[in-house]
């Protein structure tokens, strides 16, 4: 008792530690771990890909097998029974005219695939029969024509039969044939597939695994190379693959991303490198003053102040409302408020404003003119065009508004010296200045006409530079009409 005892407190404390491993494993995740590595998720491309495949294949040689064992079944009972059927027809022939007793002892051979043949009265009874026949003891036929009837037992014997009345009377002609060569065949065929098909289907899966890790390689070139590229690299490009599917298309369009970012990030660094230029003139002013005024008070008059410092803080104040309206344009794009405008009365407006400076004549051809916009960005865009002419033309600037059936163009020309035709698409990028024909000697910063096509953008539209009929530059700006 006392040995029955410990053994089943050993087996407690056995039982109790299973229980506590299991509760850790569960603790520990481990159980969690199994099943997430078992779920098909957790699978690479190649294994999802090659076990697919082998689905596939599975129910297509599965499915195929059993309509080619249903066809070659037809196919070799249809064979096999044609020759009792030809048997039976060729004596049912002749005892239609012929009595039994007259029957050519021929027709009753069991020569090719015959086993047996009977001529059978209206009773049943055997009036005639090969010797074969002996062994096959008394048949109950279906009535009428039978054709392939599977006789009683394990012997895999056939009947065809069919009645026919001649001069002894209804008689009945039975021919039985084998049918074990068939099932034979039929066995050896199954065999075969049974053994064939899981060949083929892990030859499929095989092949699959082989040729989707093949095309796996170019991505994992493309990867790689991707992964290699740091900021300071954008000029590298990926691997092209020869052939033009998918993975081709895929590093194709990685490059051009990468030149896009590349292109990107040198526009981001001029940006920054100008814009902390433009910047640094206007700090230096403003930190010399204010030394000089901390050190000299007495030089602190309404001269340093009014002349020098307060146009300089001017000038950096629009310089940064610039650059936050560019960087808001480049992160989510420039924000209209759409209404109704008459583009006439903005053009007028605008040209009031600005009429008289440094003695120039402005003439205006602003026909009554009515589109959908934003207000304030239309104002800004053609005070900047307007700035921009005022700063080179020599005596006269002309600003018209041409309208067609479905757009509008605002026309700003100048009498000045004009924009070479290499250079007209640069000088509507940011802190772009032509230094020969045109300077900054205005104080302008570069921004005006980068503003500008920002602006024509969010509309819609387009800008461009051209000749101008007065001798200089023309900036046409064409924006879609309101519906």
């Amino acid at each position: 008792m006392l040995h029955a005892a410990t053994v089943t407190d050993r087996c407690c404390e056995h039982a109790e530690i299973v229980r506590a491993f299991g509760r850790g494993l569960l603790e520990n995740g481990a159980v969690m771990d199994l099943a997430m590595l078992w779920s098909p998720a957790r699978w690479g491309l190649r294994v999802r890909s090659a076990l697919t495949a082998a689905g596939v294949v599975a129910v297509v040689v599965l499915f195929g097998g059993i309509v080619m064992m249903a066809m070659l079944y037809r196919s070799l009972y249809g064979s096999v029974d044609s020759f009792a059927v030809a048997r039976v027809g060729e004596i049912t022939g002749r005892l239609r005219t012929t009595p039994v007793a007259g029957l050519d002892p021929g027709l009753l051979s069991t020569a090719g695939r015959i086993e047996a043949v009977r001529v059978l009265d209206s009773t049943g009874a055997v009036l005639l029969e090969s010797p074969e026949s002996a062994g096959l003891g008394r048949m109950t036929l279906p009535s009428g024509t039978v054709t392939g009837w599977e006789a009683p037992g394990d012997n895999d014997m056939r009947v065809s039969a069919r009645q026919v009345t001649g001069p002894d009377g209804q008689l009945t002609v039975l021919a039985v044939v084998s049918g074990e060569p068939v099932e034979d065949a039929l066995h050896e065929v199954a065999i075969a597939l049974a053994l064939g098909g899981p060949l083929v289907v892990l030859a499929a899966a095989a092949a699959t695994y082989g040729l989707v890790g093949r095309s796996l390689r170019s991505v994992e070139e493309i990867r790689a190379r991707v992964a290699e590229i740091g900021a300071g690299e954008l000029s590298q490009r990926v691997p092209v693959p020869p052939s033009r599917d998918e993975i081709a298309g895929l590093a194709t369009t990685m490059n051009e991303m990468l030149v896009r970012i590349e292109a990107a990030h040198r526009a981001q660094q001029r940006f920054l490198s100008d814009a902390s230029h433009e910047l640094r003139s206007p700090l230096a002013t403003l930190r010399a003053g204010l030394d000089l005024a901390v050190s000299h008070p007495e030089a602190a008059d309404e001269q340093l102040f009014t002349g020098a410092l307060l146009p300089e803080a001017i000038r950096m104040q629009q310089l940064i409302e610039d650059l936050l309206t560019l960087a808001a344009a480049d992160e989510r794009g420039m924000t209209l408020r759409r209404t109704d405008v008459d583009l006439d009365d903005i053009a007028a407006t605008v040209v009031a404003a600005v009429r008289g400076r440094r003695g120039l004549r402005i003439g205006t051809r602003l026909p009554p003119v009515r589109s959908i916009g934003d207000p304030h960005a239309l104002t800004r865009l053609l005070r900047n065009l307007l700035d921009n002419a005022i700063t080179h033309a020599n005596k006269r600037i002309l600003v018209s508004l041409i309208e067609s059936s479905d757009h509008v163009d605002f026309v700003v020309d100048d009498d000045g010296p004009g924009v070479p035709v290499a250079q007209r698409d640069r000088i509507l990028e940011r802190f772009v200045r032509l230094q020969d024909d045109r300077s900054r000697d205005s104080g302008g910063t570069g921004l005006g006409l980068a503003i500008a096509a920002e602006i024509v953008a969010a509309h819609h539209g387009r800008i461009h530079v051209e000749d101008s009929p007065l001798g200089g530059a023309r900036l046409r700006v064409r924006l879609p009409l309101a519906p």
